[in-house]
């Protein structure tokens, strides 16, 4: 059995922790921490054996796993299928689910979303519709999220066709990239594999349509805490059922990290915050840099791709005037040369702290063409959320409005 369900006892147990010491908490409600371990992120076969420890028969643990994934239940005495009397045993047992603190809708149908963890932190996570375009409206060569193309529609009405969720990995962001409103406002803790699972169910539910990609691409940097992001990314594929390749996992690169992530053969995307053209432009932007070589990055980035078989994605913002140059773009695509991977391209997303411009339309096509000239695949994020602060390296746990 998992270490974390082992820990599970069959009688009531729980204790309370004292948020003193925690950075940007939610004091508004109770905590509701417990020394028990969720089971939210639980295999089918973990909770299996779990319920019959509890003297449960094998199929109680198929009914706990299509209540807890399915059917979004919250608390173990919501189980209608259990006993009264099982459940009220089992009743301090957590399921692991967040609480929602705030919910905020941009005109383009993202929601960001403010979830109260059990210790009383908040990070937040975002769902991302794509929606068909046809007519008038049809593909305009931008990405509107993280995933492929959306297919051209011969309707001019729009329908959904993809729903992504961009996950926090930690509760703030200890990089400090000098772009990024996470970031500025520090680091508490990494989250728990259930805390991230969570946040797809989340999304899911309030949209009422299966989450169809997963982007690690909130708060946090997702390779220093590697070992619960691959637990969460287990469950997101076995058990909520979302193709390996359906999700994505970004990083500014972590030393020695990326090679043990490839080590795993996932068939998951890999996607490099890269930034910048060199190594001084990118110490100037994302300070960590310094102890991690462009140079030594990329190698690391081709080992993937050999152990895995799977293409990289570069991620590059466009700061107007300071890496958007062609010549930027040139010296990009000799580091690429040879390179299986493609390069989405960030338009600045503005936050308060720093003042950094958004570069103009012009600017971004001659960017798109200097690298296409240098047969590299390239295409243009488009900004989603941007009215709400929901957009790339807009995320912050500093901000937090009042409780819904």
């Amino acid at each position: 059995m998992t270490p974390r369900l082992s820990q599970i006892p069959s009688q009531n147990s729980s204790t309370t922790q004292n948020p003193s010491s925690l950075t940007e908490v939610d004091t508004s409600i109770p905590l509701q921490v417990t020394s028990i371990p969720p089971l939210l992120g639980a295999s089918l076969a973990e909770l299996t054996e779990w319920v019959q420890q509890q003297g449960q028969p094998a199929y109680r643990g198929r009914q706990l796993h299509q209540w807890i994934y399915q059917k979004g239940a919250r608390s173990l005495t919501e189980i209608s299928v259990f006993s009264k009397q099982w459940r009220e045993v089992v009743a301090d047992v957590p399921i692991g689910r967040s609480t929602l603190h705030y919910r905020s809708q941009s005109p383009d149908g993202t929601v960001k979303y403010l979830l109260r963890l059990a210790d009383g932190h908040i990070i937040e996570t975002v769902g991302i519709p794509t929606f068909a375009r046809g007519g008038e409206e049809a593909w305009d060569g931008w990405d509107d999220d993280f995933s492929p193309n959306p297919k051209s529609q011969n309707s001019n009405s729009k329908t959904k066709e993809r729903l992504t969720v961009c996950v926090s990995s930690q509760v703030g962001c200890p990089m400090a990239c000098d772009f990024c409103a996470t970031g500025k406002g520090g680091f508490s803790r990494n989250l728990k594999r259930h805390e991230i699972v969570d946040q797809v169910l989340t999304v899911q539910e309030d949209f009422g349509q299966r989450v169809s990609n997963v982007v690690f691409m909130g708060m946090g940097e997702p390779l220093l805490n590697l070992e619960e992001v691959l637990g969460a990314v287990k469950s997101i594929n076995q058990d909520v059922g979302i193709g390996m390749r359906s999700l994505t996992l970004s990083t500014v690169g972590v030393p020695g990290r990326i090679r043990q992530l490839a080590e795993h053969h996932l068939q998951i995307t890999l996607a490099i915050s890269l930034h910048a053209s060199n190594q001084a432009l990118r110490e100037q932007l994302i300070p960590t840099a310094k102890r991690y070589p462009l140079d030594t990055l990329l190698e690391e980035c081709r080992e993937y791709v050999q152990l895995t078989g799977r293409r990289v994605t570069f991620e590059y913002i466009l700061l107007s005037e300071l890496n958007d140059l062609p010549e930027h773009a040139i010296e990009l695509a000799k580091h690429l040369r040879g390179f299986q991977s493609h390069v989405n391209l960030i338009p600045y997303n503005p936050i308060t702290e720093v003042d950094y411009q958004r570069p103009t339309p012009r600017r971004i096509q001659a960017f798109v063409e200097a690298l296409e000239k240098h047969h590299i695949a390239v295409s243009v994020r488009r900004s989603r959320g941007l009215e709400k602060d929901a957009a790339c390296g807009q995320l912050r746990a500093s901000k937090i409005p009042q409780p819904l």
